[in-house]
């Protein structure tokens, strides 16, 4: 069992850093993201901890990770529940499987984000690798996913933020 995890992690990895390469950014993120002269002479003064706090954090970058990643646990949601469908006792491997690879699409989408978002995306990582793993252990499995609808509000959160 444990191979077979590997094998399709290893897959989704793969697929993921594949896909990574082929969402070109669009020209005019660069000059979104670079502050204006005025703004730079504007910003606070104060401790360095102040002023990263009171820092704008909507940078292009994070705002097209946070819609990503929204639309990947939507379209992981839609995947889990056709897998689970199948049913035990190979059901639970394609839901095992599906959890994995919504882990490792999140993990795709957060490249650039800011640290709120991207410490929010890696608990949303985490709980989705623990339900692959619940569901890897035993075919009846019925994991509670409560902690990682706690870490997609933290998400959620994170990404009004920005």
């Amino acid at each position: 069992m444990n191979r077979t995890r590997l094998v399709l992690t290893g897959l989704a990895v793969a697929a993921a850093i594949a896909m990574s390469g082929c969402d070109p950014q669009p020209e005019s993120e660069s000059t979104a993201t670079a502050p204006s002269p005025a703004a730079a002479s504007a910003a606070p003064t104060g401790s360095p901890a102040t002023t990263a706090a009171s820092a704008p954090a909507n940078d292009a970058a994070t705002v097209k990770a946070c819609a990503d990643i929204k639309k990947d646990i939507k379209d992981n949601a839609t995947k889990i529940a056709k897998a689970e469908k199948i049913g035990p006792p190979a059901g639970h491997f394609a839901v095992s499987a599906q959890w994995a690879a919504g882990s490792v699409a999140i993990l795709a989408h957060t490249i650039g984000a800011n640290d709120a978002v991207t410490t929010a995306s890696e608990k949303i990582q985490n709980e989705m690798m623990s339900l692959s793993d619940a569901y890897n252990k035993s075919a009846d499995a019925k994991p509670s996913k409560k902690a990682l609808e706690a870490a997609t509000k933290e998400l959620d959160t994170a990404c009004s933020a920005a």
